[in-house]
């Protein structure tokens, strides 16, 4: 995920989906992923602090700093490159359990009270955004990193 000031989809020329101040959240669904990672993305998603508060401090969650999410499905973050130089992504969730869980995501993070917006599943998107800091911060519900 990333803390932006501004972030925006572009499908075939047409803007799908754009946030202002918030996260722009690069989602990608592994093969045997179930509910209780789609409860971690989510539960970290909410409430990380990567706001800064009154103090300047990182301190605040994107519910907290009235910030936005903007959801892209991204496969290509199961991408393993460990051998050769084609990444491999046999990893990846196939396409219809990856929408699944991407959709459930989304709608989960809306029941936390935050405005989502979207890319398109399986588009070809151009994303654009003004990231805030820079702050990017790897979040994997299998915690291997």
């Amino acid at each position: 995920m990333q803390r932006v000031k501004s972030a925006a989809v572009t499908v075939e020329g047409k803007q799908v989906g754009a946030i202002g101040q918030g996260l722009l959240i690069l989602l990608g669904v592994e093969e045997g992923d179930g509910p209780s990672d789609l409860d971690y993305m989510v539960r970290k998603t909410t409430n990380l602090r990567v706001f800064d508060d009154g103090e300047g401090v990182m301190n605040l969650s994107v519910k907290e700093a009235g910030g936005e999410l903007l959801a892209v499905s991204q496969f290509t973050l199961l991408g393993d490159c460990q051998k050769g130089n084609r990444p491999s992504y046999i990893r990846a969730a196939g396409p219809e359990e990856a929408e699944r869980q991407y959709r459930a995501f989304v709608e989960a993070c809306r029941r936390e009270g935050l405005t989502v917006a979207e890319g398109v599943f399986r588009a070809e998107m151009l994303v654009s955004l003004v990231n805030d800091g820079p702050v990017t911060i790897l979040i994997d519900s299998k915690k291997r990193f």
